[in-house]
């Protein structure tokens, strides 16, 4: 009997060594070919640049799309990435500043993700971070935003009745715990990429010769592109230049009372450079789809555009580093009218309802 319950042991340790040798959870069974797609934008936009270690395909943006929707990314599972950039207002939430799941309010707005995939000189308003890839990291671990730690997230995954059958058809990952903080922000970085105007504003359509603007929207495309010289210079299309209507460059526009360059609230630019003659500068937003993104500046603080209109016909306050194209314009009331009604003819709803681009969980 002693020697029958040693061989049982013996072949019960042998099983368990065996099991203990398999992958847990093996997603191999699950078919790994990806679709590759091609981002582009339209007519006279430039070339996207894809980082070789990250393909843009089919399987990747729909994880992306999900993750970037899904409220499993924060502590108490209340936010999710889509909470602060909402399709309705362009990819933002429509507050002067955002609050993350404590409540507690940060010190800028949410920036439009409106063909962020072009953005090639940092992003954030202070370019922090040089990729979508490394971006989508931060605000998981903010204090202030989703407030959690991705080791903590990566376990949700890891656990999840179907993230890891959708990681495995996105990224060929054998076992759930292949799964990781880096593909994640991989698969969100893809998503993000699919966010391309779709070439139906009516600027767009103008500008391939399909339809005519009117009277007031012409005049409005004259003085902001300068293209009369009987016309004033409204100064816009130097730092938001088609077809992207901006240019990803920083510039401090003298919205700031400040006495120096070490007074500014918010330091920008140069929180990150270290250059003191950045301070005060932010990344140029795009004009595209800005109807649907006030408030406005990094800080929210105006809450139309004939107030931005206003301020920058002003000039603004002198800082050392101002930008010399932000002065004085003098432009009359129907100018200034005239000036917002061709904004608006940047406005893309297409883009906006595009099924794409919705929230997959509702």
């Amino acid at each position: 009997m002693k020697q029958c319950g040693i061989i049982l042991f013996a072949i019960a340790l042998s099983m368990f060594s065996c099991r203990k040798d398999q992958p847990s959870d093996p997603l191999a069974d699950i078919p790994y070919s990806p679709t590759h797609v091609t981002l582009q934008g339209p007519e006279g936009f430039p070339k996207m640049d894809i980082p070789g270690d990250n393909p843009t395909t089919i399987q990747g943006i729909e994880l992306g799309k999900r993750l970037f929707f899904d409220s499993i990314l924060s502590a108490d599972f209340t936010m999710s990435c889509a909470t602060c950039h909402l399709p309705e207002g362009n990819f933002t939430d429509n507050f002067a500043t955002s609050k993350g799941i404590d409540g507690i309010p940060g010190r800028r707005s949410s920036m439009s993700l409106l063909n962020i995939g072009f953005a090639d000189q940092g992003l954030f308003w202070d370019g922090r971070s040089p990729t979508l890839e490394t971006q989508a990291l931060l605000p998981v671990e903010d204090s202030i935003e989703l407030h959690n730690t991705w080791m903590e997230v990566v376990d949700r995954l890891q656990d999840h009745d179907l993230y890891p059958e959708l990681f495995r058809k996105a990224f060929g990952i054998e076992k759930k715990e292949d799964i990781t903080k880096e593909l994640a922000a991989k698969a969100m970085a893809q998503f993000e990429r699919s966010l391309i105007s779709s070439g139906d504003s009516k600027y767009d359509r103008f500008a391939r010769g399909e339809i005519e603007l009117s009277d007031e929207e012409f005049l409005g495309y004259v003085l902001f592109f300068d293209l009369d010289p009987d016309i004033p210079d409204a100064e816009c299309g130097h730092c938001h230049n088609a077809p992207l209507f901006t240019t990803n460059q920083y510039f401090n526009n003298g919205i700031e009372p400040v006495s120096d360059l070490l007074s500014f609230p918010d330091m920008g630019r140069g929180l990150v450079t270290g250059d003191e003659f950045d301070n005060g500068r932010f990344r140029v937003p795009t004009l595209r789809n800005i109807e649907f993104s006030a408030p406005y500046m990094h800080d929210g603080r105006f809450e139309t555009l004939e107030e931005v209109v206003d301020h920058y016909n002003s000039g603004g306050h002198f800082q050392l580093n101002k930008d010399p194209l932000i002065r004085p314009l003098g432009l009359l009331d129907y100018e200034k009218e005239a000036l917002i009604a061709f904004i608006k003819t940047l406005s893309d709803s297409t883009f906006i309802e595009d099924p794409r681009h919705q929230n997959p969980f509702k």
